[in-house]
């Protein structure tokens, strides 16, 4: 008999960037969706978002030296307590720990130490770093994860290139509130109107509404390229019933007054299959 695949459980949410300075809105702004969506309060909000900008700052200027690599982020959202992970494949900076009585300021450390309840370092030398912070937040609910069998979470995002924004979410109503944060931070860096950007958080909820997937997970990949006045997307698994409406514009009330071109995958099994869509929300000329 054939043994059962493996079953991966996904963060809720998985950010994966480039280690560049303007990286740190983009994660800022994934944190203030997820806690509109989980109705975070505001002060544990402002911790977890400081303390997580502080770490990847430490990505962005210690881990590649002068290059620039991935920095990732991944969010757990459990009963009264949220889990962060931000990880690199740099050097392998393992610093130690201190305290503000100390004087120094240890790579901004002591400020992470200070506003999580649990900090924790691993990796080694030439291994990149992972830091686990964990937020004590009374009175949130947990989020509900997808699992998966083995294939990896953003198995749709793998050819595009490094410096493109991939995001994945488990459960895929995130996308409501995260993905709509930054398609609106990505859109302002590709020069889109005020109008084009309203558009984009309307694109957002939209493909939100595209998923589950036949397959019963409930999860979102998107990979999204910027050029000037446009957002490339690679979106999926959707249900084919679902992309047909964002197809057909009727997701944004009729017409079509986003969307420039699609493209259709279907890399999916089974009576109804997944799609992978393939989006360009442009600013006209």
């Amino acid at each position: 008999m054939a043994a059962s695949p493996l079953r991966v459980v996904l963060p809720n949410v998985r950010l994966e960037l480039v280690s560049r300075p303007e990286s740190l809105l983009l994660v800022r702004e994934m944190l203030a969706g997820l806690a509109e969506a989980v109705e975070l309060d505001g002060n544990d909000l402002h911790d977890v978002r400081t303390a997580v900008t502080e770490a990847c700052n430490n990505v962005v200027q210690h881990a590649y030296g002068t290059r620039e690599g991935p920095l990732e982020v991944e969010v757990c959202v459990g009963r009264s307590a949220v889990d962060v992970v931000v990880r690199d494949r740099g050097s392998g900076i393992r610093p130690q720990l201190r305290t503000f009585q100390d004087g120094r300021s240890g790579l901004g450390l002591p400020l992470i130490q200070a506003l999580a309840h649990r900090v924790q370092f691993t990796g080694a030398v030439g291994e990149g770093t992972e830091v686990t912070m964990t937020f004590r937040t009374p009175g949130i609910e947990a989020l509900p994860s997808d699992r998966q069998n083995g294939r990896t979470a953003d198995a749709i995002a793998l050819t595009e290139p490094i410096s493109t924004t991939r995001l994945t979410l488990a459960p895929a109503r995130l996308a409501r509130t995260v993905l709509a944060r930054l398609l609106s931070a990505l859109g302002a860096r590709a020069h889109f109107s005020t109008e084009r950007i309203s558009d984009s958080r309307l694109l957002a909820c939209a493909l939100a509404a595209c998923a589950p997937a036949p397959d019963g997970e409930d999860r979102l990949s998107v990979a999204i390229a910027v050029r000037p006045r446009d957002l490339r997307l690679r979106v999926g698994p959707v249900r084919p019933d679902r992309a047909r409406e964002v197809i057909g514009g009727t997701a944004f009330g009729g017409g079509d007054p986003v969307l420039e071109r699609m493209g259709e995958g279907n890399p999916g099994t089974g009576q109804e299959r997944a799609e992978i869509l393939t989006l360009t929300l442009t600013e006209p000329r």
